[in-house]
């Protein structure tokens, strides 16, 4: 009872003073609630986002008991209770597997009733040419087939002569009331349009049972089945002896004993993976660190505010261990309240930015998910912050000079030199194990995180030795400037926490940064065009027809842009089989590495084809000079010698089988070495040469010298896929969307830790420091003192956390650029480093000279100039 009741009165003083001082207690539990909010608001998004499970039955199943599927020439199947995790499957001789729903009746045995479900691809025609998209037949009236489409429009199909398609597919032309032109197969009336449950894209297109022909494919197919009851795991183990997999949502909610798995299924999938789970610790301490460091001048300020008021707790008898708990009081009080009210925003905002999260994902999200576990964990995890964040303030209010105190003077304890000394041997330490986890060949980014902590631990040591030094090189600093860094040296507990906040939030931004950017630099370092900049190739078309149909369709799209036929040796065969071509000098092939972009690996010509290979005016003479004399041209990516080479071409039918080869021991050739291209053929044969192989040299690509704009290149590549053909535009090298995405995340999140952490502190010496700016007013000082002083405190704070930041950024962010950036590429281009180093100087200056400056001005202009006259008390 008397633990608790020393608590209690600690905990009304901490309300009492809490309220008292409204503008501190604001601040503290905004540095509190901002990452509990953050937090738990990506917690509910990432939950709600990620359907899966048993959340996921209605989207998968329906209204069945069951989804019942057949694979193609399977009759065993050993899976997982969700199949979609783990199975594994094969065949027993040449029996083919049952696939009527009277198989299923029989293995389950008991008869069941259940809708036909088939799932494949049809080509379709739409308003620029055609396209493949995702093609189900199944009967969406019947109550078993409820849940996998929402109709938004018209209605849903009565005959095999109707269909509904989904918006990405109407987006492309087809619409409800119109037509739809299924290439190679029937014309079919849209009477309806979808939304299916789970996914926004791609276009899809949903019939009746017969409609689209679809017999072939991975599941060849399925059941939904009404059986009456519960489909047990033992039922589903006696659909998976006869070649089905089952989902059964009654098995996902009452999971068998791991035991009853098949061995072979058993353990796929169930590991923990270790290294996420120290990653994730990792990130969590770190986050715990930030949030500590965020918080600690708030209560700082407050331990100093009740500083005459410990001081006569502890004259009366106090011990230390109750004036920590008088401190402390505090942490509990704003800490409890802001991770409450931290936790009940973060659901709110989650709430209200799901609808925006949504628009940019594919798929649809599953129903608002609260996890309360976790949420509760999130909002303890603020609370632990708050209490770990005064825990430094109390310790040193309960070691202040009692007689120092009440004579008006501060009673701060005078700093010891182990402390440097430790944070010394910390950042020494970290700085050995970044280069050790540089130097290993694997796992070295966890080391290099690990190591990130001990540099940043270390660093908060040092800042008061860094601020003290400051507060000597002060003195012919302007008056403002000078006060507020001999003022930041002097309140070293108010100081540190947020300096060390703002050093730590510049340091992750700047370490994820260089590491982010040096994965980028390594990513267009050995990127290699595989056309001039602007150009395009059109293959795959089949017919002379279909050649002169794309280049009217070129000329009138792109009408800026030259076309140029390219003739080679036919790959593909009409009648299913490939042909392939394999090319060696004394055993050795020129290439490591091909994969022509031009429609064929061997073109014909009687001289080098214009596109351009990057090779110079002499090689190329020389090499028409070869075809000229009925000798063949090379491209080598590394230096081989000869004069002549080898060819070899096979003849493969439908099936894989092999019906046919062609010779030609010894030809004269010139090898050019070229390995700035990618995507390039092989060689280049003279017309005589392909006659000799009794091959027929036909159109294999249009080559395009550009430009061909966005617009252009969309129209083409629809025209492309209604003549079985594709098309390919040079680029260059395009950085993702999501590395965009998460540099844009970095500079956001950067930059409202550090002005949040500037603030805080700034205001929090401001408050603290009232006396001392009424006395500077009262002996002369104009107005704009005060806003120069409230200036020049953001200006210490944000440039000394900034640089001290950078700094200890620069070590984990160096040293994972090794491993990140160490794997080498055998197409990469010659004299291509094997490290890469790119540091974001732009986001580096961002955070060293914009944000401290705009942080300074924001605290000047909003500051007030005018103070009324106060009391000094030390």
């Amino acid at each position: 009872m008397s633990f608790l009741g020393g608590w209690a009165a600690a905990l009304r003083m901490a309300r009492r003073d809490a309220l008292r001082a409204r503008g501190r207690s604001l601040l503290a539990l905004a540095m509190i609630a901002l990452p509990v909010l953050g937090v738990a608001c990506a917690d509910v998004i990432v939950h709600t986002a990620d359907v899966s499970g048993t959340e996921a039955l209605e989207r998968r199943v329906g209204g069945a008991d069951a989804l019942v599927s057949f694979q193609e020439h399977q009759t065993w199947v050993a899976q997982q209770p969700d199949p979609d995790r783990a199975m594994a499957g094969g065949a027993r001789g040449q029996r083919q597997p049952d696939t009527s729903l009277a198989a299923v009746s029989a293995a389950l045995g008991r008869p069941v009733r259940g809708i036909e479900r088939r799932e494949g691809s049809v080509r379709v025609a739409t308003d620029k040419g055609q396209a493949d998209v995702e093609a189900t037949e199944m009967d969406l009236r019947d109550p078993l087939a409820h849940g996998f489409y929402v109709l938004q429009q018209g209605r849903l199909p009565r005959t095999t002569g109707e269909v509904v398609v989904n918006e990405a597919l109407a987006d492309h032309g087809p619409v409800v009331g119109s037509r739809l032109h299924v290439v190679d197969g029937p014309t079919l009336r849209i009477v309806g349009l979808v939304r299916d449950a789970s996914s926004k894209q791609p276009g899809q297109v949903v019939a009746l049972p017969g409609t689209l022909d679809l017999h072939e494919g991975e599941h060849a197919v399925s059941w939904l089945v009404d059986a009456h009851g519960p489909v047990t795991w033992s039922d589903v183990r006696a659909l998976n002896r006869i070649g089905a997999t089952v989902l059964s949502p009654w098995v996902l909610r009452h999971p068998p004993a791991p035991g009853r798995i098949p061995a072979q299924v058993r353990d796929v999938g169930s590991g923990v993976d270790t290294t996420q789970v120290e990653v994730a610790v990792l990130v969590v301490v770190m986050a715990l660190i930030e949030v500590v460091l965020l918080a600690g001048p708030a209560f700082a300020v407050g331990a100093r505010r009740q500083q005459r008021t410990l001081a006569l707790v502890a004259s009366s008898g106090g011990t230390p261990r109750q004036l920590r708990r008088i401190v402390l009081g505090a942490a509990v009080v704003l800490g409890g309240t802001a991770s409450a009210v931290g936790l009940v925003l973060g659901v709110v905002l989650a709430r209200l930015l799901l609808p925006l999260v949504q628009h940019f994902d594919g798929s649809w999200f599953g129903p608002f998910d609260l996890r309360w576990v976790e949420l509760l964990g999130i909002a303890a995890f603020g609370f632990v912050s708050a209490v770990l964040a005064a825990y430094v303030p109390a310790w040193l209010a309960s070691r202040q000079d009692v007689v120092a105190v009440l004579g008006g003077r501060r009673g701060d304890p005078r700093p010891r030199a182990r402390s440097p000394l430790l944070g010394l041997l910390l950042f020494a330490l970290g700085v050995a194990g970044a280069v050790l986890g540089a130097r290993r060949p694997a796992n070295g980014e966890l080391a290099i995180a690990g190591s990130a902590i001990l540099v940043v631990l270390g660093m908060v040591l040092l800042i008061p030795v860094v601020l003290a030094v400051l507060g000597k090189a002060s003195r012919r600093f302007p008056l403002a400037l000078r006060y507020a860094v001999r003022d930041a040296a002097r309140h070293r507990t108010r100081t540190v926490p947020a300096v060390a906040a703002v050093a730590a939030t510049v340091a992750g931004v700047v370490a994820l940064g260089i590491g982010m950017s040096s994965d980028e630099a390594q990513n267009r370092g050995v990127y290699r065009p595989s056309l001039a900049m602007g150009s395009a190739v059109l293959t795959g078309a089949r017919t002379p027809d279909s050649w002169s149909a794309l280049a009217a369709d070129v000329h009138r799209e792109a009408p800026a842009s030259h076309v140029v036929a390219l003739r080679g040796i036919r790959e593909g065969l009409a009648d299913g089989g490939m042909r392939s071509v394999e090319l060696s000098v004394h055993g050795q092939s020129p290439s490591w590495s091909y994969g022509s972009v031009y429609g064929s690996d061997v073109l014909v010509g009687a001289s080098l084809p214009a596109v351009d290979l990057a090779l110079s005016a002499g090689q190329r003479t020389a090499a028409d000079r070869m075809l000229a004399r009925g000798g063949i041209v090379a491209l080598a990516d590394h230096p081989v010698r000869g004069a002549r080479a080898r060819i070899r071409v096979d003849t493969y039918d439908a099936n894989g089988d092999q019906v046919g080869r062609a010779r030609l021991p010894s030809v004269p050739a010139l090898l050019v070495h070229n390995g700035r291209i990618a995507g390039r053929f092989q060689a280049v044969v003279p017309p005589a040469v392909a006659r000799r192989l009794g091959l027929e040299p036909a159109t294999v690509g249009l080559w395009l010298t550009g430009p061909v704009s966005a617009t252009a290149e969309q129209h083409l590549s629809d025209e492309a896929t209604a003549v079985d053909g594709s098309l390919y535009v040079e680029r260059g090298y395009q950085t993702r969307g999501s590395t965009r995405v998460v540099q844009l995340v970095l500079g956001v999140l950067g930059a409202v830790l550090m002005l949040g952490g500037t603030l805080t502190a700034t205001f929090l010496a401001l408050a603290d420091a009232r006396s001392d700016l009424a006395t500077l007013a009262a002996v002369g000082a104009s107005p704009r003192v005060r806003r120069r002083v409230a200036a020049s405190y953001a200006a210490v704070t944000g440039l000394v956390g900034a640089l001290l930041g950078v700094l200890v950024g620069l070590v984990p962010g160096i040293a994972v650029s090794f491993p990140l950036t160490s794997e080498r590429y055998a197409d990469a281009p010659p004299g291509v480093p094997s490290h890469f180093l790119a540091v974001p100087w732009l986001l580096v200056a961002s955070l060293v000279v914009v944000l401290p400056l705009l942080t300074a001005a924001v605290v000047g202009l909003s500051s007030r100039s005018r103070l009324p006259m106060v009391a000094r008390v030390d």
